[in-house]
């Protein structure tokens, strides 16, 4: 039979031991009445319906045969290690839920700890960087801020700064790029050409066109520095810097304003003179601190006046006393701040620059 069984296996295909559904031993072990590996159970708890042991005999059953003594059969049936249950007994009960439920929420509750407090060693950090500050206030890049402290030309609080990383109040400290105080987002800082027919007010209860329209959906309120009659067109300044629009308005700090005016002539040679002297006014004096005529053509004079007044229509008034009343007339200067080539009607916003150079003519 042995040999038998070797021929037969080495007759496959190949001589290849194959335990697919054409094997012969498979066959054979079905004609004795025998299932295949397979599909052999094993009974865990190895009682006495258990089905035939590895070792039985091939008429063997579990309850039959010369060798189904304790050697044989069932009683070598028992299921293998492992099969059972993984390191549990194979009776053993199972883990009721609530026990499962308690080792969770002890695994959480170690992986959970609340973050330990550590002792606070140093203060806390107040204010910002001082070429963060710079940077924002449109003095150029973080890189160029600080190339700016490299140099020695900012400075905090009248001290000249060297040091990178300073950290300063924007609102509480005095920072200065030479010389020049730099304007934080604080505070806002317009200058509009004004039209002819446009009232100096935020405000006008008759509905006319005045400043406000011109700064409307603004976060904050702004309002005008000084004032243009209607009919004057040219440079005003609106802000929200209480303190430095006082100072501009302030006959103490005297800032000087250039206006041009469309008269007509001939005019006399001493007029400049005149003004500058003093034109007797029903207020008092009025002075003017420079004039020049700028056009002439024909009987058309365009000419230039500065003061640092600021009475109502001080200039037309002072001309027309002189006996040349005006036709026109435009402000072309605010202090240091010119109107250029701003066209009428245009808001801009003023540069860092300009800002600090207006701060320094009022001591700020």
């Amino acid at each position: 039979m042995r040999s038998s069984g070797r021929n037969s296996r080495g007759s496959g295909s190949g001589g290849n031991n194959y335990r697919g559904a054409g094997n012969r031993r498979d066959e054979q072990q079905q004609r004795a009445g025998r299932p295949r590996p397979e599909e052999r159970r094993y009974d865990v708890g190895g009682g006495s319906q258990a089905g035939p042991g590895p070792k039985a005999g091939p008429k063997g059953g579990s309850q039959g045969g010369p060798k189904g003594g304790p050697k044989g059969g069932a009683a070598k049936s028992g299921a293998p290690k492992g099969v059972g249950g993984r390191g549990r007994k194979p009776n053993a009960p199972a883990r009721p839920r609530e026990y499962e439920a308690q080792m969770e929420e002890r695994n959480r509750a170690r992986h959970d700890k609340p973050r330990v407090a550590l002792p606070k060693t140093f203060g806390e950090v107040e204010g910002e960087r001082l070429q963060k500050v710079l940077a924002r206030a449109g003095m150029g890049s973080r890189r160029a801020c600080e190339e700016l402290i490299d140099q020695a030309r900012v400075e905090v609080n009248g001290k000249i700064v060297t040091e990178q990383g300073l950290r300063v109040d924007p609102e509480k400290d005095e920072i200065k790029v030479d010389g020049l105080t730099v304007a934080t987002q604080s505070y806002l800082f317009f200058a509009l050409n004004k039209p002819a027919g446009v009232v100096s007010t935020m405000e006008d209860p008759d509905g006319r066109q005045c400043l406000g329209d011109y700064v409307t959906n603004r976060e904050t309120r702004l309002f005008h520095v000084g004032r243009l009659d209607t009919e004057t067109e040219g440079i005003i300044l609106l802000t929200n810097h209480g303190e430095l629009a006082h100072r501009l308005t302030h006959p103490r700090y005297g800032v000087k304003k250039t206006y041009l005016a469309a008269i007509q002539g001939p005019l006399p040679r001493d007029l400049g003179k005149r003004l500058k002297s003093g034109i007797e006014l029903e207020d008092g004096y009025a002075r003017a601190d420079h004039f020049r005529v700028v056009q002439n053509t024909g009987k058309n004079y365009l000419v230039e006046v500065s003061l640092h007044e600021g009475r109502k229509h001080i200039v037309r008034r002072m001309l027309a006393e002189a006996g040349f009343p005006v036709d026109k007339l435009v402000r072309t200067a605010f202090g240091p701040i010119a109107l250029g080539d701003q066209k009428s009607g245009w808001l801009r916003r003023m540069t860092n620059t300009e800002v600090g150079m207006l701060m320094r003519e009022v001591d700020l």
